[in-house]
């Protein structure tokens, strides 16, 4: 995943835009993403004692806010434009903040930041869905795609589906899987959207 967003983030980087305020609030979601992954992989994939772990989550946590609050203000850019994006980033920010402490709050409660994730990917799913069905931005229909795959990637985290696609995935591996699909189809969407504007 980590990989994925490297890539797309330099991409990004490379296209010939004007809007390069809007491409540098995408920039920053995907590097939030892309270093919440690297330190996802690391809690996930070494054994480590509960303590360390325990501590480990709480950056995690406060990038995965960060982004997802991040990634509302690029939909707000893309639906209302420019200024309202701007207007609303420090809002982002702290609402990212405020979704890490209300989870530290509550003891590291994983449902917190899913109920949160959902609540935003949705809201976000409504404007790229009105932006696809106006035509109003050039790849809104792929971003509308990738933001259900993101929906149902979190679902598929929060449930406890488990199959066995030639090495056994649990409900994390499966997430991964889908989300892996969901930032590309994402990426391409706006990348689109940048290029036309």
């Amino acid at each position: 995943m980590a990989l994925v967003c490297l890539v797309a983030l330099l991409q990004l980087a490379r296209l010939r835009v004007t809007a390069t305020w809007k491409r540098a609030l995408w920039g920053w979601v995907l590097a939030l993403l892309g270093v919440a992954s690297v330190l996802g992989a690391v809690v996930h994939g070494l054994a480590w004692p509960e303590a360390a772990r325990a501590a480990l989550w709480h950056p995690l946590y406060l990038l995965l806010g960060l982004s997802v609050t991040l990634f509302l203000a690029g939909g707000i850019y893309d639906w209302r434009g420019d200024a309202s994006a701007r207007r609303v980033l420090p809002w982002a920010v702290g609402i990212g903040l405020g979704s890490f402490l209300l989870v530290e709050l509550l003891g590291g409660a994983f449902v917190i930041f899913v109920v949160f994730e959902t609540t935003a990917m949705v809201a976000a799913l409504a404007m790229y869905r009105f932006l696809w069905s106006t035509g109003r931005l050039a790849g809104a229909g792929l971003v509308t795609f990738g933001i259900g795959l993101t929906i149902v990637a979190g679902a598929v985290q929060a449930s406890d589906v488990s199959v066995r696609l030639i090495v056994p995935f649990d409900h994390n591996g499966l997430f991964h899987l889908v989300q892996l699909v969901a930032t590309m189809v994402l990426v391409t969407g706006l990348r689109r959207g940048l290029e036309h504007s």
